[in-house]
């Protein structure tokens, strides 16, 4: 009954199929897709085709009404995303009915991620936030104001920049991004487990993760759920040990620490419960070292200070991996990571710090969208048609996974053939016009229409949009913890 609004054909299915399941599928998803569009659908529709179908990347939103295949004006593009309406909720079902990538374990992968739509000189739009963009030289670490997106994909196998985005989510001035975060991982989790694609008694799913995350307070909000989280720490944590007991006759409450393992002291790195090495390609041999039930300390800092009662020993596995090369870095760094799972064996070890390398394909999926579909090109004002513009590339994206069996390699004179399975998603996207005329639109036809008179000339603008200032707002009652001043000694 839940799945019930998902598209027909459209069941997840461990193995791929033939070209003729391939086609009703992808065809099956497109019809569903023009059903998830209740207002503007033809136009929005075929704006998502024209970006399928346009040669080269889409620079100008306004060039998509010159594509082949879309049948309306360069007005119509925009009075789709400002006034058009997307059923976000039966979307996210649609797109959580395509089968996700096979691991031979038959386990699924999950990444987390914010990329954000940087909008610096959009004073007129609201809800904009500082966004961390990561520079060169003297201009390294800015802040620039933008709309940020938070992304849950599923990871796949191999040498693939593939991935399956599930959901997006914009992060408002006013919201917890621990807590938004927590609610996405909830939210997919039950509608893969719904779908099919995970049941009872299979391997709890894997998160990953990056260091701007609280894993700790997240493994707390998703105890509950069949999930494994696994993200980077910096190189200046500090982690606890299972506290030893007190002697006997003596007095005051159990401890609650044990010994420190500190990131930045080796010395403090004794007594590892796990240790070996891997041979990785890339990073040549990899040492492993884990330590089983480690935990942080809590404090009654703003993400904790209204939890009643005592604060919780949350424990886990911590993982240190020490490659013996990295490209790109002249100094080698022992990595740290963290997962949300105790008595983890070797094998166990191995898969989540292998999904954490793997989280990097996300960040292909994410140059895809932005240099190639066109995802912060639009200038838009609402934030509401920018959901709408993000929710039509996920959209598109899915029909490039989908019609990648069925897409011709349209290869350039200097690019090597690619064999069957292994184009990227540009190269589906050069193939996906041929594969369109087979698959159909549900779109249809434009009716004749004159355009309306607009403004008279001369005439002045008498309502001026209002100005928004960039930021992040606090709740009330909520404050942020004073730093002690250390006084200086003198004598």
């Amino acid at each position: 009954m839940a799945f019930s609004i998902a598209w027909r054909g459209g069941e997840v299915e461990r193995g791929a199929g033939d070209a003729g399941r391939a086609r009703g599928r992808l065809a099956g998803f497109r019809g569903e897709l023009h059903r998830c569009l209740t207002a503007r659908a033809d136009e929005l529709f075929e704006l998502c085709d024209a970006v399928l179908c346009c040669d080269g990347p889409v620079r100008v939103l306004a060039g998509l009404s010159l594509v082949p295949g879309h049948r309306r004006g360069h007005g119509a593009v925009y009075d789709a995303l400002n006034a058009g309406v997307v059923d976000i909720g039966r979307l996210r079902w649609a797109v959580g009915a395509v089968p996700l990538p096979a691991w031979p374990d038959g386990r699924i992968r999950l990444a987390v991620d914010v990329c954000c739509w940087l909008r610096p000189e959009a004073r007129t739009s609201p809800e904009r936030m500082f966004c961390h963009v990561h520079g060169r030289g003297n201009n390294a670490g800015q802040m620039i104001p933008g709309w940020p997106y938070s992304f849950v994909a599923a990871l796949g196998p191999g040498a693939s920049s593939w991935t399956a985005p599930l959901d997006a989510v914009r992060l408002g001035p006013g919201d917890d991004a621990t807590a938004v975060t927590a609610a996405q991982l909830r939210e997919v989790t039950r509608r893969l487990a719904q779908a099919g694609a995970w049941q009872p008694g299979d391997p709890d799913i894997i998160v990953a993760l990056d260091a701007g995350y609280d894993v700790v307070r997240l493994a707390w909000l998703l105890a509950d759920l069949p999930l494994v989280l696994c993200a980077r720490l910096r190189s200046d944590r500090v982690f606890y040990r299972v506290p030893e007991p007190k002697p006997a006759g003596m007095g005051g409450p159990p401890r609650a620490h044990g010994a420190p393992v500190r990131f930045a002291d080796p010395a403090t790195w004794g007594g590892p419960s796990l240790a070996g090495a891997a041979d990785t390609a890339r990073y040549g041999t990899v040492q492993v070292t884990a330590w089983d039930r480690m935990h942080a300390r809590l404090t009654r800092d703003s993400a904790w200070e209204h939890h009643p009662g005592k604060l919780p020993v949350i424990e886990g596995t911590l993982i240190q991996l020490r490659p013996a090369r990295l490209p790109g870095y002249r100094e080698l760094k022992p990595l740290w990571l963290w997962a949300s799972v105790t008595s983890a064996v070797p094998g166990e070890v191995a898969a989540l710090w292998q999904a954490f390398s793997r989280r990097f394909d996300l960040e292909h999926t994410f140059r895809f969208f932005k240099q190639v579909l066109g995802w912060t090109a639009p200038k838009l004002r609402d934030p509401a048609a920018a959901d709408r513009w993000t929710w039509l590339l996920i959209a598109a994206y899915t029909q490039l996974r989908l019609a990648a069996p069925l897409a011709a390699d349209l290869r350039l004179p200097w690019q090597r053939p690619a064999p069957p399975g292994t184009m990227t998603p540009a190269r589906v996207r050069r193939g996906f016009r041929a594969v369109r005329e087979t698959a159909g639109t549900p779109a249809a036809p434009p009716r004749p229409g004159k355009p309306g008179p607009g403004r008279p000339p001369g005439s002045k603008n008498q309502h001026k949009a209002p100005r928004h200032d960039a930021g992040k707002t606090h709740p009330k009652g909520r404050h942020r913890p004073k730093r002690r001043t250390k006084t200086k000694q003198t004598g």
